[in-house]
């Protein structure tokens, strides 16, 4: 958890630099499929401070593109303009049409109505494939957790009687593209949430830990196996607690 709406993290830019410093390269995997790459790349630089690879950034957009690529043709999407931006860079028809759709995507819809919900369900019963980006019931604001794609794609699966392929994490699409960008060496799953940031951390046998600056806030709450290696108050202590545990390079 780097920021939260327009906030940064106090101090989250220097703990970037200083983790690269030790050695790690740094991924940005995140479940928000509203926004495009470029646009982490934007908001981490706004709010941090830190300058992102724009090849170090992997969303649930992304994995679900590319989880879809053989498998459908045109999507029918209750996202964000930015999950329909990826959706289309990757080849997609994005269609508001039901008839034409082989395949229904959720995301983050602030705009979702009752239409377009009778629409994703209408396409999936006559038979679309369902893929949900994330399954994140809520995300953080300031003003406290707010209705997320998980909901959305729940309201969906509700209606259609089917359950979705969901890309984002902790699933095996969104790790299989981490997978790719890894460099050899110990691997940390960093994150706020144990459900996603810490069970594809289980997933994968990576190390896990636990920042108490956005969604959790008691670490006592995350199940038995989704145990952290560590708990931080926040990504700025990350550095000191990996200080001791690397070499130059891991």
């Amino acid at each position: 958890m780097l920021y939260i709406d327009k906030e940064g993290v106090p101090g989250a830019g220097d703990a970037l630099r200083r983790l690269e410093g030790l050695g790690f390269r740094l991924l940005f995997v995140t479940n928000n499929s509203t926004k495009t790459a470029e646009t982490v790349v934007e908001h981490v630089g706004e709010r941090t401070g830190y300058a992102v690879d724009i090849d170090a950034v992997v969303t649930s957009a992304m994995a679900t593109a590319t989880y879809l690529t053989g498998r459908a043709r045109s999507c029918l999407v209750l996202g964000g303009a930015g999950l329909v931006h990826t959706l289309q860079r990757f080849g997609f028809d994005v269609t508001e049409t039901w008839e034409r759709a082989d395949a229904v995507v959720t995301g983050l819809d602030l705009d979702l109505s009752y239409d377009r919900l009778t629409a994703a369900m209408s396409a999936i019963r006559d038979g679309a494939v369902f893929v949900a980006t994330n399954a994140d019931a809520t995300y953080p604001t300031p003003a406290g957790p707010l209705p997320g794609g998980g909901s959305i794609a729940a309201a969906v699966a509700t209606a259609a009687g089917t359950e979705p392929v969901v890309c984002g994490k902790p699933h095996e699409p969104i790790r299989r593209l981490v997978r790719e960008r890894l460099q050899p060496g110990p691997v940390w799953t960093v994150g706020d949430r144990p459900e996603t940031d810490l069970a594809m951390g289980r997933a994968e046998g990576w190390s896990k830990a636990l920042v108490l600056s956005g969604v959790t806030e008691d670490p006592a709450s995350a199940p038995d196996d989704l145990r952290p290696d560590l708990v931080l108050d926040s990504i700025v202590d990350l550095p000191d607690a990996l200080a001791g545990s690397v070499s130059s390079e891991p």
